[in-house]
């Protein structure tokens, strides 16, 4: 039996492992609810960040976690807007949008208008 064969047919156990933790910090902070908050969001961190320890060991999390790391050096790649640009794109839209509410005003008065000529 190959590592790769024994690696993945233990991805099954882990990622149960990893719903087991998860469900435990859920079902843990509801019924230690009289204690303090600060134990509460510390146990869930932990437990937390064991179960994402463990799913980053699994195939599919590891894949997970390279497209992360890939997509944050994509947004390092985007050129961002100056705040002028930003300013002066918002100003076209705005204007845009008021010119078609104004079309589809007239438009729909005129065919009110339309509408009661026919009613009479």
């Amino acid at each position: 039996m190959s590592t790769d064969e024994t690696t993945r047919r233990f991805d099954g156990v882990k990622w149960l492992a990893v719903f087991a933790l998860l469900t435990i910090a859920v079902i843990g902070n509801g019924y230690y609810s009289d204690q303090s908050l600060l134990y509460r969001v510390i146990a869930i961190i932990v437990l937390s960040l064991i179960a994402v320890l463990l799913a980053i060991n699994t195939e599919k999390g590891a894949s997970a976690w390279s497209l992360v790391k890939d997509s944050r050096t994509e947004i390092r790649k985007v050129v961002w807007p100056t705040r002028q640009e930003t300013v002066q794109t918002t100003f076209i839209v705005v204007v845009f949008v008021l010119l078609v509410a104004l079309v589809l005003w007239a438009l729909d008065s005129f065919f009110g208008w339309l509408a009661s000529l026919a009613i009479g």
